[in-house]
């Protein structure tokens, strides 16, 4: 009887810990929101990182490999993306976004010219 406890026990245990770890994962949406990914484009450089501003606060500064990706609430946003360093004084890229909840929008920061461009994918 003593075995079957601790079996039924260890069982509950590893059920709990499932259930927990699948609802951390359903959790990952903010309701009435979208979804913002931004891409670096191939040939970005090795050397310099991408850096994300949204609503003038940095997101992050995203090295070769790396992409922004996070979800915004519903409504209007200012979405700039700079090179850093900025050797060349490029002049950054900027786009305004309408976030609808449930929407994914997805870009690509490159080079237009010396400049930064963000593309809509």
């Amino acid at each position: 009887m003593k075995t079957y406890n601790s079996i039924t026990h260890i069982l509950s245990l590893a059920c709990a810990g499932l259930i927990a770890v699948c609802a951390a994962n359903q959790a990952g949406a903010a309701p009435n929101s979208g979804h913002l990914v931004i891409d670096r484009v191939a040939n970005f450089g090795a050397d310099l990182g991408l850096v994300v501003s949204i609503d003038g606060k940095d997101a992050g500064t995203f090295p070769d490999g790396r992409s922004y990706s996070g979800d915004l609430p519903a409504g209007q946003h200012t979405i700039i993306v700079r090179v850093d360093p900025n050797r060349g004084d490029a002049k950054p890229a900027q786009t305004t976004l309408n976030v609808v909840a449930g929407q994914t929008y997805s870009y690509t920061a490159g080079w237009s010219g010396q400049d930064m461009a963000l593309t809509k994918n």
